[in-house]
């Protein structure tokens, strides 16, 4: 009998798989780097950069839970894979800048770790968000798509 992916309580249903899948995986790296960004940016005192890695955190956040909860299923009025793909891209942007201009004006080592954390983020989103867009069919049923 084949091991069960999924652990189902007696309210919801937890994805087991999605956490070893890669879009999993990348979610999980994308969290554990913008903390340690968040934790040097804390440590410089620098709230700007504070609240946009705390902004960005939470919102990664909330696309694993959805994921690995299997909210996605039930709140199929948005079509989250497209939502996930506008996410990683316009926080690789807005990061991007963030961090362009905290490694530029850096006045502590914890503003450019923070920088360079916030580099390595970007790079994790830009190929979560083509790992997701290269998943994503339109216009196909999703049995003809490919896997």
């Amino acid at each position: 009998m084949a091991e069960k992916q999924s652990v189902l309580f007696s309210f919801v249903e937890v994805d087991v798989a999605f956490l070893k899948s890669k879009r999993g995986l990348l979610k999980i790296a994308e969290l554990v780097v913008l903390f340690v960004a968040f934790v040097c940016f804390t440590v410089a005192s620098r709230p700007p950069y504070i609240s946009a890695t705390c902004v960005e955190f939470i919102l990664t956040l909330a696309l694993l839970i959805l994921y690995l909860l299997k909210l996605h299923k039930s709140l199929s009025f948005f079509f989250w894979p497209l939502i996930d793909v506008f996410n990683s891209f316009f926080a690789a942007i807005f990061l991007c800048i963030i961090s362009l201009v905290a490694v530029s004006t850096f006045t502590t080592k914890g503003t450019l770790v923070g920088g360079i954390m916030g580099f390595v983020a970007v790079a994790l989103w830009c190929v979560d968000g083509c790992y997701i867009f290269k998943k994503i069919t339109f216009n196909q049923t999703r049995s003809s798509a490919p896997d």
